[in-house]
């Protein structure tokens, strides 16, 4: 569940927090000068009103890769482990997850699945622009793998527009085990918004849920180039 105290309140969403915005005007050109990624799309996305970011994972720095890309805020959930470290280091960590726009969820049981989605929903009833990645968890062999069907149910419980979203390259700018960040190409491409009004069904379709969810994955994978994976992709089992 989303931890009190942490996190954007709901008015401030829209907008972004004082900390948000000030992180965007100050990270985002510098971000651009070092890595130099090339983004495309950006006037394709709704300028107010709640939008959803569907996008394909590759690494850690894709959460911060899109909100500095996008122009306006946007919102990914982070496991709530994230804020609470202690000491220099801890605080360090809760302030950048806070200035980038993370909120804080705790991650695990059915239960938790289902307090991420209800965290999501508030954020785009204020209006908002929500992250998510339908694939679970970030790609290792870099294939696409097959959406779970969440995006879906704010899609069509909000029925607010989804912008696909295809990141090239970040997994190159930090890869699975690294410490530091790399200079290398990242490309950041938004897509035009997919809308799925009633015709499509309601959130409690199973049917209809995986109907939209495929057509996300179908916009993302045509963004991204990457190599279609037949089926759901996992987290890594610990050795």
């Amino acid at each position: 569940m989303p931890m009190p105290g942490t996190g954007p309140r709901p008015a401030a969403l829209a907008g972004g927090s004082p900390l948000n915005r000030m992180t965007r005007r100050i990270a985002a050109p510098l971000v651009r000068l070092i890595f130099r990624p090339v983004i495309e799309g950006r006037e394709r996305i709704p300028a107010t009103g709640p939008v959803v970011f569907a996008a394909n994972h590759l690494s850690f720095v894709d959460s911060i890769a899109i909100p500095l890309a996008a122009p306006r805020p946007v919102y990914f959930l982070a496991k709530a482990e994230y804020f609470e470290g202690h000491g220099l280091k801890g605080r360090l960590t809760r302030w950048f997850f806070t200035a980038t726009g993370a909120i804080p969820v705790r991650r695990g049981m059915h239960r938790d699945a289902q307090a991420a989605l209800d965290t999501a929903l508030e954020v785009l009833r204020a209006g908002a622009g929500f992250g998510i990645y339908p694939e679970g968890t970030r790609s290792l062999d870099g294939r696409l793998y097959r959406g779970r069907t969440g995006v879906a149910w704010l899609a069509l419980t909000t029925r607010a527009p989804v912008v696909p979203v295809g990141l090239v390259g970040t997994e190159r700018i930090q890869p699975v085990g690294a410490r530091l960040p790399r200079r290398s190409p990242v490309r950041v491409r938004f897509g035009e918004p997919l809308r799925f009004g009633p015709e499509y069904g309601d959130a409690g379709s199973a049917a209809a849920r995986r109907r939209v969810t495929d057509e996300i994955m179908q916009a993302i994978g045509e963004l991204s180039g990457q190599e279609r994976a037949p089926g759901y992709n996992r987290p890594p089992q610990p050795e």
